[in-house]
């Protein structure tokens, strides 16, 4: 008897993959490239193709037919029609609208009666100049704009304008580091580079800890040409500085930091989003600064965390090319479309599993450590409002047991606690006699315990959300997180991300979650799993109670 195939596919454009099925990890791999993980539960995970989903994979190269033949071939029964159609429509989509240069204007092409329906949208009409009606003159300001606009409505803009070249800089990379060691891109970091540049703007995708930085670099030395790098704060700012330095051949009068502490303007500038987005009366003086320049390409490093106002800002340099580099392109506020128009489509991912596989990444295991709760703070938590119930539950005193037995368990580990709330990680700090690292932590002092961390004088640190990104710690190899921003899949993703450069002796990496059992924090934890579970990670569940003696343990 021949065993069910793996695929069940629903008009609405929802699929449900059985996870136990022997194809199911192949056809996950094929899935994460033009569909998205909505639920991961024991036996069926859930996944959904959405507009964003389908352009990019559009974008990237994959065809109706193709996706529907994959489908097809996993499907336990016949293709809907109605999904069949939603797919035909969401990928023809992309390239059926091309803005072009003309004439002291930008031109929108596309199928007569599409550019008329096009034309009645609210707001479009402020972007056009002129009359003719086989085409939309689109005033050449508006180019980001209009882009942006239409995405949301449902029109993606496939871009052919072009990009200035910007001032020439000779950037070129080192064969070997300023330290000596070799230097030498890793195929899918030149696969990356030559996907990005080959269209001139977009996003690569690369797990934490693969080379992300690298990737930027490299395009910077296909692009020779002034850059402006932007990145989430000033450590990471600096890290971008070290790394420029390390990697090419660049005099380090070439590049600059214009942040807070200082403000230089060099051919490589390197910035961080709250200082672009710094306004007053209005204005947005650095902003206006630093777009004076001739800038050939903009690096937006950990893209996902774009601020809104960024997207506005990114809209009036569209003719300036763009790399967003990320982990992931989840974001719970839905702006994934604005990324799309202004940043560019997904150029370039991998699975992260297949990175693991290659030995690119640190093999990790995830685990969920389940924790109990006194019937003082149940009551309490019972009583609590709906957002109160949360963070009540997420500071559970219990958590600070299980920590214990996990600090323990890994005692000659070096280990992240990561949490949310300030008061929280006060405790834990003077509880284990480890260092705090915060928000109100000045940058100084922060990269002096990174440092210690680094050489192994520090060896738990206990860090909030400022260490979610842009740090460098390739010898952490546990991260127990007690408690988060809610259900952040992207904060999910950027926190087991500190574990996985690959570590010196070959090891793997431990991830913890620890979640108050049956309240929100444990729905919460389950919405947090999903990119991760989509990457191919099964969480094994603990129980707080087992941590002094070898689990027994079950993928969630």
């Amino acid at each position: 008897m021949s065993i069910p195939k793996a695929l069940i596919v629903q008009s609405d454009g929802t699929l449900l993959v059985e996870a136990a099925h022997p194809d199911y990890a192949e056809l996950r791999d094929q899935l994460v490239r033009f569909a998205e993980l909505l639920k991961s539960p024991d036996h069926f995970h859930t996944y959904r193709l959405s507009s964003i989903s389908l352009w990019n994979a559009a974008a990237n190269g994959q065809t109706p037919e193709e996706v529907l033949t994959l489908l097809h071939a996993h499907s336990r029964y016949p293709l809907p029609l109605h999904l069949q159609q939603l797919v035909l429509a969401e990928m023809n989509k992309y390239g059926s609208l091309k803005l072009v240069a003309g004439e002291g204007c930008h031109v929108l092409t596309g199928d007569r009666a599409l550019l008329e329906e096009i034309r009645e949208i609210p707001g479009v009409k402020e972007f056009l100049q002129g009359r003719k009606r086989i085409v939309l003159e689109v005033r050449e300001k508006a180019r980001g704009p209009l882009k942006r606009l239409l995405a949301k409505h449902g029109y993606p803009v496939q871009d052919l304008i072009g990009f200035r070249e910007g001032r020439p800089l000779d950037i070129n990379l080192r064969t070997k580091t300023r330290e000596g060691r070799a230097l030498l891109l890793r195929p899918y970091q030149e696969e990356s580079v030559h996907a990005f540049y080959s269209e001139g703007s977009g996003v690569v995708v690369l797990p934490c800890g693969a080379g992300k930085t690298v990737v930027g670099i490299a395009a910077m030395a296909q692009a020779k040409t002034h850059t402006l790098v932007l990145t989430p704060n000033i450590v990471a700012a600096r890290q971008w500085r070290r790394e420029l330095l390390d990697k090419t051949h660049l005099d380090e009068t070439l590049v600059g930091e214009y942040t807070a502490e200082q403000k230089e303007v060099k051919p490589v500038t390197i910035t961080t989003y709250q200082m672009m987005t710094y306004h007053n009366k209005k204005t947005y003086p650095h902003f206006d600064r630093l777009n004076q320049e001739p800038w050939g390409l903009i690096v937006y490093d950990e893209v996902h965390l774009l601020p809104a106002p960024i997207f506005r800002l990114t809209a009036d340099v569209q003719s300036t090319r763009r790399l967003g580099l990320t982990a992931t392109l989840v974001r719970e506020d839905g702006a994934e479309s604005d990324v799309f128009s202004l940043i560019g489509p997904k150029k370039y991912d991998v699975p992260w599993k297949e990175m693991e596989r290659n030995g690119f990444i640190a093999p990790t295991t995830c685990y969920e450590v389940g924790v109990p709760m006194s019937h003082d703070w149940r009551v309490k938590y019972v009583e609590a409002g709906i957002r109160q119930k949360y963070r009540i539950a997420s500071e559970n005193p219990c958590k600070l047991d299980a920590l214990e037995a996990l600090l323990q368990r890994h005692q000659d580990d070096r280990v992240l606690i990561i949490g949310q709330y300030l008061d929280q990680l006060q405790e834990v700090g003077e509880r284990f006699q480890a260092p705090i690292l915060t928000g109100k932590t000045p940058t100084s002092e922060r990269e002096r315990l990174y440092d210690l961390f680094r050489r192994g004088d520090v060896r738990v640190l206990v860090v909030s959300k400022v260490a979610n990104v842009a740090i460098d710690l390739p010898d952490a190899n546990v991260a127990i997180q007690i408690s988060g921003a809610f259900g952040s899949r992207q904060e999910e993703a950027q926190r087991i991300g500190r574990l996985l450069r690959p570590k010196q002796d070959g090891g793997e990496s431990h991830f913890y979650t620890v979640v108050t059992r049956d309240t929100v924090d444990r729905e919460m934890a389950n919405h947090r799993q999903l990119f991760l579970t989509e990457q191919g990670y099964a969480y094994r569940v603990l129980n707080a109670e087992d941590l002094d003696k070898p689990p027994e343990v079950h993928p969630v």
